[in-house]
C-alpha cells in the first residue's frame, strides 16, 4: 500500500515532456553570475577582486555565521565585477561575476577526501559544509547545520527527499535513473555523520521505473529501505513527507527533528557523494528547462550561475512567445522578470510557459466552499488567514498559524473565486517576521 499524508491536490503534472530525456551536460557557459547568498542564513562576503584569476572549485566567497556555506567558481577565468546583481529571488545581491578563459581549469588544492569508512562524523560535516552545500530541492538550507544536532534531539531517521512532487520538473527522476549509487553514497553519508542507522528513499508512484536501480544501489546495506508514496502534490514538502512515510506529525513551529528525522533531498545527496568521490565543491546541479514555451524540453547538467538565457538558448531558445518564465514549477516556483539572472545552487527547473497557456484570473469574494481548507496539507484556514492580510490584521494571522504556511499554493490553486490566498498569505508572513525582528530590537 502507497503512502501520503492529509489534503493536497492533484495539478497536470505534464512531466512527459522530460522525464524519457538523458541528463546531459550543458556547454560551458562564457560567463558566470554567483551570488553570495544562494542559502538560507548570512550571505557570504566575497573573497576575491576585480582582474583575479580563479579556477574551478575556488572559494571566492565566505561567512563566519554558522548559517551559510561557502560559494565557489563554477569556471575558471577571470573576475570581471564584484557588485550587487538582480538574482532569482528578487532584487540585488551582492554577486561575483566570471568571464570563462575556455580552460576550465580545477583548483589545485582539490583533492578527495579519504573513504567514507575512514572519515568521523564531524570530518564528514566539515567536508559538507566547505563544499557549500546547501539543499538542491529549492530551499536552500545549508546542509551542515541540518546535521548539527543538539544533544536533547534524538534523531533515529534519515529520509531521501525523491518524491519531485512540482509539476513539470524530472530532475531527480533522472537523477534515480541515472545515478542511484550516488543517492545512496550521500545518504550514507549523513547516516554516519549523526550516527543514524535507518535510512529512507521515499520516491513516488510515478517514478516506478527508478525502483529498480535503487534497489541493485541499496543491495547489502544494512538500515536502508524504499518506501513508496502516492503521487499527489506537495507530497515532497517536508511535513507531509514525515507525516507519510513514518507518521509522525512535526508540531506547530516545529523542525523535522523534533520528531527525530532529518530529510534531504535526492539531489543533495548525490552532490555529497560526488563531493566524496571527487573532491569538487557543489558547482554544478541538474536542472529541467521544460514547458510548452521551449522548444526542446531537456535535463541539463549546468554550471551554477550560468545566465537563464544561455540555458534557455541551449534547448532550442523559446517556442512560440513567452508569456511567463519560472525558476522552478508551476505551483511554488518564482516568475523571472528579466534572463539575465543566473541559475543558482536551488534550480531545480526552469519552466517557460508560452503566452496562450497564461490565464489571468480577476478575483471575486469568497462563497465560503471551504475548498481550501480541504486542500491545505497542514490543516490551516486559508481563506481566513488572507482575510486578516488583507485587514492588516497580523496578530490575529499569527494566533491562526500563518508562519506554519510552507506556500504551497493548494489554496489557489482550488479556489473557485480565484483568491490570490497564498499571495495574501506569504504577505502576513513576511509582515509577521518583520515585527518579530522589531520587537526582538
Amino acid at each position: 500500500m502507497v503512502k501520503t499524508f492529509n489534503g493536497g491536490i492533484h495539478p497536470p503534472y505534464n512531466k512527459e515532456l522530460t522525464k524519457n530525456k538523458p541528463i546531459k551536460e550543458a556547454v560551458l557557459p562564457s560567463k558566470v553570475i554567483l551570488p553570495m547568498g544562494m542559502h538560507v542564513g548570512a550571505p557570504c562576503e566575497p573573497l576575491v577582486k576585480v582582474g583575479d584569476m580563479v579556477k574551478k572549485g575556488q572559494k571566492i566567497g565566505d561567512s563566519k555565521a554558522f548559517v551559510s556555506v561557502p560559494v565557489h567558481a563554477s569556471i575558471s577565468g577571470k573576475v570581471i565585477a564584484v557588485e550587487p546583481r538582480l538574482w532569482p529571488g528578487g532584487g540585488l545581491m551582492m554577486s561575483v561575476v566570471i568571464e570563462s578563459d575556455g580552460k576550465d581549469e580545477a583548483y589545485e588544492d582539490i583533492n578527495p577526501p579519504k573513504p567514507l569508512d575512514k572519515l568521523t562524523p564531524e570530518e564528514i560535516k566539515s567536508i559538507i559544509r566547505e563544499a557549500g552545500m546547501a539543499g538542491l530541492g529549492g530551499a536552500g538550507f545549508p546542509t551542515h547545520v541540518k546535521l548539527a544536532v543538539p544533544p536533547e534531539k534524538n534523531i533515529d531517521t534519515i529520509i531521501v527527499n525523491a518524491a519531485e512532487c512540482e509539476p513539470y520538473i524530472t530532475a531527480d527522476h533522472r537523477l534515480l535513473l541515472e545515478h542511484p549509487e550516488d543517492v545512496v553514497l550521500g545518504l550514507k553519508a549523513i547516516m554516519k555523520a549523526v550516527n543514524v542507522n535507518k535510512g529512507i528513499i521515499a520516491i513516488e508512484d510515478n517514478k516506478i521505473d527508478a525502483l529498480d536501480g535503487i534497489n541493485r544501489a541499496i543491495a547489502g546495506s544494512e538500515g536502508i529501505q524504499v518506501i513508496i508514496l502516492a503521487t499527489k502534490y506537495p507530497q515532497g514538502g517536508e511535513k507531509q513527507l514525515i507525516q507519510a512515510v513514518t507518521d509522525r506529525e512535526v508540531p506547530s513551529g516545529g523542525l523535522p527533528m523534533d520528531v527525530g528525522v532529518i530529510v534531504n533531498n535526492a539531489g543533495t545527496c548525490a552532490a555529497i557523494a560526488k563531493v566524496l568521490k571527487t573532491g569538487m565543491p557543489l558547482i554544478e546541479r541538474i536542472t529541467t528547462v521544460t514547458g510548452s514555451g521551449i522548444n526542446e524540453p531537456s535535463n541539463l547538467l549546468i554550471r551554477i550561475g550560468t545566465p537563464l538565457i544561455d540555458i534557455i538558448e541551449q534547448c532550442g531558445g523559446f517556442k512560440g512567445t513567452p508569456g511567463k518564465v519560472l525558476m522552478g514549477g508551476p505551483m511554488m516556483g518564482l516568475a523571472q522578470s528579466t534572463l539575465d539572472v543566473p541559475a543558482i545552487k536551488g534550480t531545480s527547473g526552469i519552466l517557460v510557459l508560452e503566452k496562450s497557456d497564461v490565464k489571468l484570473f480577476e478575483p471575486s469574494t469568497c462563497i465560503n466552499c471551504a475548498r481550501c481548507v480541504d486542500a491545505c496539507p497542514i490543516n490551516l484556514l486559508p481563506t481566513r488567514l488572507a482575510k486578516f492580510s488583507e485587514k492588516g490584521r497580523w496578530k490575529d494571522a499569527e494566533d491562526y498559524h500563518a508562519m506554519d504556511c510552507i506556500e504551497c499554493g493548494c489554496c489557489a490553486y482550488v479556489c473557485p473565486a480565484h483568491i490570490p490566498l497564498t499571495q495574501h498569505i506569504r504577505i502576513a508572513k513576511n509582515t509577521i517576521t518583520a515585527l518579530r525582528k522589531k520587537n526582538k530590537k
